[in-house]
């Protein structure tokens, strides 16, 4: 379960791990959260 914002760059997860072991399981999450760090960064850089 989770929720991302549509405006804003905020992501919340809800999972248990045990359900579904493996590191690939919450891989997109990260990705996720790196992506949007980037992107503002680039604001950043362009203000």
């Amino acid at each position: 379960e989770g929720l991302m914002h549509k405006t804003l760059p905020v992501i919340s997860v809800q999972f248990h791990p045990e359900a579904h072991p493996g590191p690939a399981e919450s891989e997109w999450i990260f990705g996720e959260y790196l992506q949007k760090l980037n992107e503002a960064r680039r604001e950043i850089a362009h203000a």
